[in-house]
This record gives structure tokens, C-alpha cells and sequence, in this order.
């Protein structure tokens, strides 16, 4: 059985398409996600993908990880300034972690420069749109060894 990541989005990310596209782009997280279930396909893995508005819920989520998957992919949305909750759980939660942003952070509010995610994950990217999930399904597939490319 292929190894299964887990990929978790924070708050607003349920209207990526709609809100600010000059920002976060046009692709609605349906398409991230399809386009993230073909290519962990490619590389040997599945993907599970949930979001929430909720931090409580992301903690839950994050703090199951570790029964079950391989990997965690977590765009935190805001959470990712101002979450010491999710940084406990990302700390404590045994699986490889893998932050992902849709837009460049450094570019940004000067808020948006700290990422509490950051401290918990392996590696970070950002500022390549719906791309950077399939970026970071890459990145675990090497971790994991799973890749067949």
C-alpha cells in the first residue's frame, strides 16, 4: 500500500479561486487537490487533503497524524503567524512536515515574514501557487524514498 500524506490548509483556503486571485491566484483547492492526487500517484504515494477554518481542528488533525501517515504537507494559511498551538503540534506529531504557501510570504505584510510552521517543518515553499503541493509532494517522495522518476 502507497505511503499517504496527509495535506492540511488553514482558514480561507476553502475560497482559493475567489479570494484575492491577485494574490493567491484563479485555482480553486479542488484543482490543487486533483492535481496533487495525479502527481502522488507518479511518485508512488496518495494524498489525503482537509482544510479547516477552525485552529482546534488543525491541532486534532496534525496531533493524529502520526497514526497513519507517511508524510504532512501544511499551508496554515494565517495560522502560520500567530499559531505557538500548531507549532506544539507540528513538534510533537513524529511525521516529516513540509510547509507550503501559496504566495511568496517574503513579499508580503511584514507580519507574514514569521512562520511558527516553519520551526516544525523540514523544508518551505512558497510563492509557486497550487505548484508548490505538487512541489512538496516531490520533496516527500525523496524523504520517503518512494519516487519512481
Amino acid at each position: 500500500m502507497a505511503p499517504t500524506i496527509l495535506v492540511l490548509n488553514g482558514p480561507n483556503l476553502n475560497i482559493l479561486g475567489t479570494r484575492e486571485p491577485d494574490v493567491y491566484g484563479h485555482e480553486t483547492m479542488a484543482e490543487i487537490e486533483a492535481a496533487c492526487a495525479k502527481r502522488a500517484s507518479a511518485l508512488g504515494l496518495t494524498v489525503e487533503f482537509r482544510q479547516s477554518n477552525s485552529e482546534g481542528e488543525l491541532v486534532d488533525w496534525v496531533q493524529g497524524a502520526r497514526n497513519g501517515y507517511a508524510g504532512l504537507i501544511v499551508n496554515a494559511g494565517a495560522y502560520t503567524h500567530t499559531s505557538v498551538a500548531l507549532l506544539d503540534a507540528l513538534l510533537a506529531c513524529d511525521v516529516p512536515v513540509i510547509e507550503v504557501h501559496l504566495s511568496n510570504i517574503f513579499q508580503r505584510d511584514d507580519f507574514r515574514h514569521h512562520s511558527y510552521v516553519s520551526k516544525a517543518a523540514r523544508g518551505l515553499i512558497c510563492g509557486f501557487g497550487g505548484f508548490g503541493y505538487e512541489m512538496a509532494l516531490d520533496a516527500a517522495a525523496r524523504m520517503l524514498g518512494t519516487t519512481r522518476e
